[in-house]
């Protein structure tokens, strides 16, 4: 996935094995995460970082938009009779959908390796959105001949963000997670795989851009949404103010703790204790 190549030969198999129907949804959802300081990470783990977290999903959304942008009405009718309506016949817009991580809407000390490229997703997804509009307008064009140059479909994007998850890879962050990084997640709530597939899953059907799994997620959504869409204007609009004085107190509570563990330990590995 970290090659350009690779995501475009996925795509074009896919659409191949679905006798030349692209995917109707693409889901970027590779990832990992390698946390420990910055200045004790290897430059070559901070590129690879960069490259499965970000880079993977952005190649993933090049080819597969490109591949979708292709697809016009005038290319549509060119396909046998038997495929037009599967092809055409159908209003349902396309989705592109990124797994990002709440890690974008705060920074905590040891995921310098990790939260940028999350970051990164989160705008992306956000440019993505609003230049999709670009071409979702032109099918609505009067003019003829603008309309013909749009996709067959609407195509829409949203980005998933959720915390921690309960899983294998949660184990291998373990292994090099620095002690202040376990203090600052202290009292995060956790979830399954499971849950986490299924709160996303509820965010999609319900049409959102923005899909947080969890409360303390959608909590830090809402003091952070800046101009990406309000999935639900006056609930967002009042977390959003509830964040703001919740920052007053959980910022410096956090930027406390590390503060705590350098005056005991400096940046060594001691056994994490509670702040």
């Amino acid at each position: 996935m970290t090659q350009a190549a690779e995501n475009t030969r996925i795509i074009e198999e896919a659409t191949a094995w679905n006798h030349g129907r692209s995917p109707d949804i693409v889901w970027a959802n590779a990832g990992a995460a390698a946390p420990d300081l910055f200045t004790d990470t290897s430059v070559d783990t901070l590129r690879a970082q960069m490259d499965i977290n970000y880079w993977a999903a952005s190649y993933l959304a090049h080819a597969t938009l490109t591949s979708w942008l292709k697809t016009t009405p005038s290319s549509a009718s060119s396909t046998s009779s038997s495929d037009i309506s599967a092809v055409s016949g159908s209003d349902r817009p396309r989705h592109f959908i990124v797994t990002s991580s709440t890690i974008a809407f705060v920074g905590l000390a040891g995921y310098a390796t990790y939260a940028p490229a999350k970051a990164a997703l989160r705008s992306l997804a956000d440019s993505l959105r609003s230049e999709m509009g670009l071409y979702n307008g032109a099918r609505r064009s009067k003019d003829a001949t603008v309309a013909a140059t749009a996709p067959d479909r609407d195509i829409s994007v949203h980005i998933v963000l959720p915390g921690t998850i309960l899983s294998p890879g949660l184990e291998r962050e373990n292994l090099t997670k620095h002690p202040v990084t376990v203090i600052l997640e202290e009292g995060d709530p956790r979830q399954s795989e499971d849950e986490v597939a299924a709160a996303a899953l509820r965010g999609l059907e319900r049409g959102e851009f923005m899909v947080t799994t969890q409360m303390l997620g959608t909590l830090m959504k809402a003091g952070m949404l800046g101009g990406s869409p309000r999935a639900r204007l006056v609930i967002d609009t009042l977390l959003s103010w509830v964040a703001s004085v919740a920052w007053l107190f959980v910022g410096p509570d956090l930027d406390g703790k590390v503060w705590k563990y350098g005056t005991q330990y400096g940046s060594a590995r001691q056994p994490a204790k509670a702040a």
